[in-house]
């Protein structure tokens, strides 16, 4: 199977199924998995990794926006879909025609939800989120605010045109294992439990109860309860150092891209916009088709390396849009259309998302996640292509999962 071979993603399906099944055997007996797969399955595909949570018995997917949820549909994904944020009211519609269930993100936002749903007959299926100390969406359950968010959530329980399926929290520092912060992981916990509770003993059916983000899924198996919701680690990033000798999970994203021209170049010679770096001898340059349009971070200028033919090769002057340029002087060998490596292994060297992003103080999530839409996703099997996703082509020749 072929692609246009510029700059490419590549996603290894058996990685992938090595990884769910790794959660798997991480999770509380008893604890569903919700696959978390917004922002594209944070961006290795999400229609690969939604089929294939499917496939390995996950009941729930979750991703971030409606347009997401009904990609997922359209692509013949019949699972419990959670949105995990807001909604306008106003696409109540859209929700009930694609059996999408909606996060209440407060009171107002219920009755608004109720408002449009009544307006067409519908009952529209809703989880309640709860805040626990994250601050961003939901119910306080705070000791200042708790009885008037319980009776906030229990209003909404009656609420004839919403069904509650489940309720929810996010843990803030639940990758983070000092003192301090595991405290107040556990004063989340606990937050959330009593609300759920109290609500349940004051007679509503609170439906599943989740909380397990990836971190608390690899580091606190106490509050898995009815489903763990696993994100980042699916695709095998792992959420800190402290995670790593918990489970075993290997880096679904390889991003590679290819030698375009090599130039050699005397000393005193300035390369790129702005001219920010000056040859001190005579070196080896190579030009690779690669950019921050692409993905590529701008802020990796004079700072990133790339593999090829095995070897570390740095980043010379600012990257551009569509283009960057690397020192290859004294790797033997190097030509055009040869394969170079952004994140993965060559030979017995690796770059890691986690080494790009600490380089320019970011995470590993967002060095993924960042991989640009004119990127081919290229899904393999045993190192051998059995997918293509090309945006920009419009091309979606899906693996069979």
């Amino acid at each position: 199977m072929d692609f246009i071979k510029r700059t490419w993603a590549e996603i290894e399906l058996n990685d992938l199924e090595f990884n769910i099944n790794s959660i798997k055997k991480a999770t509380a007996n008893g604890a569903m998995i919700c696959g978390v797969v917004k922002g594209d399955s944070y961006g290795n595909g999400d229609v690969v990794a939604a089929k294939m949570y499917d496939k390995m018995g996950a009941k729930w997917l979750a991703v971030a926006s409606l347009s997401e949820a009904i990609n997922l549909r359209n692509e013949g994904l019949k699972n419990t879909m959670l949105i995990l944020g807001f909604t306008a009211p106003q696409l109540v519609p859209e929700l009930v025609k694609y059996n999408i269930t909606q996060t209440i993100v407060g009171f107002e936002h219920a009755q608004h939800l109720q408002a449009e749903a009544a307006k067409i007959g519908a009952v529209l299926e809703v989880n309640i989120a709860v805040n626990s100390g994250m601050t961003r969406i939901g119910f306080t359950a705070d000791e200042n605010e708790f009885e008037t968010s319980k009776a906030q959530i229990l209003e909404v329980s009656k609420m004839p045109n919403l069904k509650v399926t489940g309720i929810f929290t996010h843990f803030a520092v639940s990758d983070t294992y000092d003192e301090d912060n595991d405290a107040f992981t556990r004063r989340q916990f606990a937050r959330f439990k009593k609300m759920c509770d109290e609500l349940q003993a004051a007679g509503m059916d609170v439906g599943v109860r989740h909380c397990a983000n990836s971190a608390a899924i690899i580091m606190y198996p106490e509050f898995h309860l009815d489903m763990v919701r696993a994100g980042v680690i699916t695709n095998g990033i792992y959420p800190s150092d402290p995670c790593r000798s918990h489970i075993e999970l290997k880096p679904l994203l390889k991003f590679k891209t290819i030698i375009g021209l090599v130039r050699h170049i005397k000393a005193g010679a300035q390369l790129s916009y702005g001219r920010t770096f000056t040859a001190e001898k005579d070196m080896t340059v190579a030009v690779v088709p690669v950019g921050y349009t692409d993905g590529y971070f701008r802020n990796l200028s004079n700072k990133g390396r790339m593999l090829v033919n095995g070897q570390f090769a740095p980043v010379c002057g600012r990257i551009c849009m569509d283009q960057c340029i690397i020192d290859v002087t004294g790797i033997d060998g190097v030509k055009e259309g040869d394969e170079v490596v952004i994140i993965g292994k060559q030979g017995n060297n690796e770059i890691t998302a986690d080494e790009v992003g600490a380089t320019i103080g970011t995470i590993a999530h967002e060095v993924n996640n960042v991989v640009g839409k004119r990127v081919p996703r290229v899904y393999t099997r045993n190192g051998e292509i059995v997918g293509v996703v090309d945006y920009v082509l419009k091309r979606f020749d899906y693996p069979e999962i």
